[in-house]
């Protein structure tokens, strides 16, 4: 029973989500032979305060892009 954890930063569509999954899903039923109703993915949606990379929080690396 594969389970997969995507984790992002919020501003992503349902439509968006869905598309993931199925994607995801799908590459581990081609690639790994998988069956698709044990597959279970999670989609975590992280505040960026709470997301650091580089040292910063990805609101600070946000409010420094151009």
């Amino acid at each position: 029973m594969p389970f997969v954890n995507v984790r992002v930063t919020p501003g992503i569509t349902r439509e968006q989500k869905a598309e993931v999954i199925r994607e995801i899903t799908d590459t581990l039923q081609r690639v790994l032979g998988k069956d698709p109703s044990l597959t279970h993915i999670v989609i975590d949606e992280v505040n960026p305060d709470n997301w650091g990379h580089g040292g910063s929080t990805v609101t600070q690396l946000l409010e420094q892009a151009p």
